[in-house]
């Protein structure tokens, strides 16, 4: 009786949140979902699915939440339903599914709806907003720790190669060590790799490796390169990387001696900054090899 003198009786509310539980954003299709959502959900589920691919392991994410994606949703028999009303414009829907294999247990998902100019959107679901906002924290400080690595390596290793016209490195984190609140150190598979544009070919130029540990430091908004210890070359850079490395070592080691992810990270790399710089690249070549599709 009190939801109806809200303006919004229970069983409207609850048909209400049956509706948009089949409109649960796909992250894959996320469109689809955008008049249903609130504008500050949408815009975090957005900019988290629209972030570069740092590493691989950054948009597994996405996988979390696969048992209340929309399409899951809306294939299911729903077994239960509550819709608590908060005050006028906020209500906690909790939804009980079963997948159509009664093998699968029953699963409980939580909503929270938000009714925005006289409608009602979907506002969260399973703590996703918050998570969300985790991992595009996380994603933006890996990337603020990308480009300070990638400044240095462009302007202060790049520089003692032969010169071409685009300059790119290729960072392969292995480990992080927080020193204090301002420093950190940041071991790593390291190269840097100068090419001239040829049409649609990337022709490398010069490069090389750089692998070993980089201290950062925070200066007002941004973060700087302080310190670089690196590997040697030649007889003495194992030495030099069980050195640097430490207890790290074996994981650097499976890195750096595997060609297959050498190599893809080097084309993802390339791939990422044509894409940011506007350059129409299809391949990249180096002397005396075959070119090599991105």
């Amino acid at each position: 009786m009190l939801l109806a003198g809200c303006g919004d009786s229970q069983k409207s509310l609850e048909k209400k949140a049956l509706e948009l539980a089949r409109h649960i954003p796909d992250l894959g299709n996320l469109e689809q979902s955008e008049g249903w959502l609130t504008e500050g959900f949408y815009a975090a589920l957005d900019e988290m699915v629209n972030l570069p691919e740092l590493t691989p392991v950054l948009h597994q994410w996405e996988f979390w939440y696969t048992a209340a994606d929309g399409s899951a949703v809306a294939s299911d028999i729903f077994t239960g339903l509550n819709v608590e009303k908060a005050d006028a414009t906020h209500a906690k829907a909790v939804i009980k599914v079963q997948p159509d294999d009664t093998d699968y247990e029953v699963e409980e998902h939580t909503m929270l709806m938000e009714k925005v100019n006289g409608k009602w959107l979907l506002a969260d679901y399973d703590d996703t907003l918050e998570a969300c906002s985790n991992y595009i924290a996380n994603a933006r400080q890996e990337q603020a720790v990308r480009d300070a690595i990638g400044d240095y390596l462009v302007k202060e290793i790049g520089e003692q190669y032969l010169k071409g016209e685009i300059c790119i490195p290729v960072i392969m984190f292995v480990a992080a060590e927080e020193e204090d609140d301002t420093h950190a150190r940041f071991f790593g598979d390291f190269w840097v790799d100068w090419y001239n544009k040829d049409g649609d070919t990337l022709n490398t130029v010069s490069g090389g490796n750089h692998s070993g540990c980089m201290t950062l430091e925070k200066q007002g908004d941004g973060l700087k390169v302080t310190a670089f210890d690196q590997t040697v070359d030649g007889a003495g850079n194992d030495r030099s990387a069980r050195r640097i490395f430490g207890s790290h070592y074996d994981i650097y080691h499976n890195i750096h001696s595997n060609q297959d992810v050498r190599d893809a990270a080097r084309k993802e790399a390339v791939r990422n900054y044509c894409r940011q710089h506007g350059i129409a690249a299809k391949y990249i070549k180096d002397y005396g090899w075959p070119a090599v599709e991105l």
